[in-house]
C-alpha cells in the first residue's frame, strides 16, 4: 500500500548528505556545487557499484552509436551469455539511461545494475548521452532516440528483439526515458523537440522508473533542494545565453520537460520504485496517481522511511536487499509486459 505522502528530505549520506549539510549556507543547491559533488564522487561509485563483477553474461562496451567517436555517444550491450547464438529465441531488450542531474554521471557506474537485469533474461543496454549544461533537452533526447534507432537497426545481432523494448532510467535518466517514451507516442512533444521517433510506439513495452524526475513543478515549491536553474540549463535559452526566463515562462517550460504532463491512455505499462527518502517522492506519487487516472497499468514498490537503503537512486547499489529486491520485481515486470 502506497503509504501517506510526507515532505521528501535529503538522506544523510553520500552526494545528498553533502547537499544537506550545504542547505545551512545555500538555500537551494545550484548547478556548480552539484557538478562539484558529483564529480568528487562518482570515481568511488563507479568503483563500488561494480565490484564482484556479474558473471553469465557477455559484455559489449562502448560501441559508438551515432559515429562520431565521442564518449558521450557510446553505449554498452549485456546480453545472457550466448544470446544471439543460431536457433535462440529472441530476448526483450531493457534500454537504460543513467542519472546524474543531466550533468554528470556516465554508464560505466550501472554496468552492474544492468549485468544484473541482463542476468535477468533480457538483453540491457547501457546508454551515455550529451550534457548540460552545454547541450539542452533537445541535445540529450535526440542522443536517447539515435540510441533507440541503433537498438531498432541492431540489437537482433545481439539476441534482442526490437520490437519487445522496454525503457527505464534513475533519477534525470528515468526523466530521459520517460520523455522519450512520450515523444514517441505525442507528436505535440516530438514536434516541440524536432523529433523524428526512432521506434513505434507499439515497440515500447514498459518503462521502468527508478527514483525520476518526472514532475518539474517541484522545483518551483518553496525549499526545493534543487536550484531553478537546473530547469533553466535544460532550455535553449539557457543554453544560448540569450537571458534568463521570467518566472511564467519558465513555468510554461518545464511543461515540456515533465513527462507527468504528456500521459494518456495509449502510454505502456509502468514499474516505479521510489522512497519516502527520496527527495522526488511526492513527484513520483503524482506520477502513479495520473497514471492511474489514465488506467494506465503500474507495479510499484515503495519503501517508507524506516528503511535506511533507499536515498535516492539507491537501486544502483546491488548490496542493499531493497535493491535486489528491485531486480526481481524489474525482471517480473519485463516478463510480463514484453513476453520473455
Amino acid at each position: 500500500m502506497t503509504p501517506a505522502p510526507r515532505s521528501p528530505q535529503l538522506p544523510s549520506g553520500g552526494t545528498f548528505g553533502l547537499a544537506r549539510r550545504a542547505r545551512g549556507v545555500l538555500r537551494r543547491v545550484p548547478v556548480w556545487a552539484w557538478l562539484a559533488m558529483m564529480h568528487a564522487l562518482g570515481p568511488g561509485e563507479r568503483t563500488r557499484f561494480n565490484a564482484e563483477p556479474v558473471t553469465g553474461v557477455d559484455y559489449f562496451h562502448d560501441i559508438d552509436f551515432v559515429g562520431d567517436g565521442i564518449r558521450a555517444h557510446r553505449l554498452d550491450v549485456i546480453t545472457p551469455a550466448g544470446a544471439g547464438v543460431e536457433d535462440t529465441a529472441p530476448l526483450p531488450v531493457y534500454v537504460y539511461f543513467h542519472g546524474g542531474g543531466w550533468t554528470s554521471g556516465d554508464k560505466a557506474a550501472l554496468t552492474k545494475y544492468c549485468a544484473n537485469q541482463a542476468a535477468g533474461g533480457m538483453v540491457a543496454v547501457n546508454v551515455n548521452y550529451r550534457r548540460a549544461p552545454r547541450f539542452h533537452m533537445a541535445h540529450v533526447l535526440q542522443d536517447a532516440n539515435a540510441a533507440l534507432a541503433w537498438v531498432r537497426e541492431h540489437i537482433a545481432d545481439y539476441g534482442g528483439d526490437p520490437a519487445r523494448i522496454v525503457l527505464g532510467g534513475d533519477s534525470a535518466g528515468g526523466q530521459i526515458a520517460a520523455l522519450l517514451t512520450s515523444a514517441s507516442l505525442r507528436p505535440e512533444l516530438a514536434g516541440h523537440y524536432a523529433l523524428t521517433p526512432a521506434a513505434p510506439g507499439s515497440s515500447l513495452r514498459g518503462l521502468v522508473q527508478h527514483c525520476s524526475v518526472v514532475d518539474f513543478s517541484v522545483f518551483f515549491e518553496k525549499g526545493f533542494v534543487l536550484s531553478l536553474d537546473f530547469v533553466r540549463m535544460l532550455l535553449p535559452r539557457a543554453a544560448g545565453g540569450r537571458g534568463r526566463p521570467r518566472a511564467a515562462e519558465l513555468r510554461a517550460a518545464a511543461g515540456f520537460l515533465s513527462p507527468i504532463e504528456w500521459l494518456d491512455a495509449g502510454f505502456p505499462p509502468v514499474f516505479v520504485t521510489t522512497s519516502e527518502r527520496d527527495f522526488f517522492y511526492t513527484a513520483n506519487l503524482k506520477f502513479i496517481a495520473r497514471l492511474l487516472e489514465h488506467k494506465v497499468p503500474v507495479d510499484t514498490l515503495i519503501y517508507g522511511w524506516d528503511a535506511p537503503n533507499t536515498e535516492h537512486t539507491w537501486q544502483q547499489d546491488f548490496r542493499h536487499p531493497e535493491s535486489q529486491e528491485v531486480y526481481r520485481r524489474l525482471h517480473a515486470f519485463v516478463r510480463r509486459v514484453a513476453g520473455a
